[in-house]
């Protein structure tokens, strides 16, 4: 057997050092607030544009039901529910919850439009009217 002085042993360590830790925890925030900034930041672009490709689709469907009943629809609820008018040939939309924004918000019908018969409208994300970027109205005359 061997024996080894006091004085002489040899202390191993492993494992890591504090510093290191949270070397490496705040490189783990720093990215996961890097993703998230990008992923939520580009959820309402991406919802805009949903919106203007919704409002496009819609029109067509307000264009139907005028060929067919001779008229705009006074509320986009008519393209769900025949509201009395003769002629319609509906449902247009399969339910109301399809005349929702991306935001969940309803999509609103001029009559008449600014540059029409009718424009559809997305108040955007702030659910104002007006606003900038994401938080800018979307009309489709």
């Amino acid at each position: 057997m061997r024996s080894m002085s006091p004085g002489l042993a040899v202390r191993s360590q492993s494992g890591f050092s504090l510093i290191e830790i949270l070397i490496v925890v705040g490189i783990i925030a720093a990215i996961a607030a890097f993703v998230a900034s990008t992923t939520f930041g580009g959820r309402d672009q991406a919802n805009a544009k949903l919106a203007a490709t919704q409002l496009e689709s819609l029109a067509a469907k307000v264009e139907q039901y005028r060929m067919d009943t001779g008229q705009v629809p006074s509320s986009l609820e008519a393209l769900v529910n025949n509201p009395g008018a003769s002629g319609w040939l509906g449902p247009y939309v399969r339910k109301i919850e399809d005349l929702q924004d991306p935001w969940k918000r309803p999509i609103q019908i001029r009559t008449p439009g600014t540059n029409g018969e009718f424009e559809l409208v997305s108040l955007g994300s702030d659910g104002k009217p007006g606003g900038d970027s994401t938080a800018a109205d979307i009309v489709k005359p």
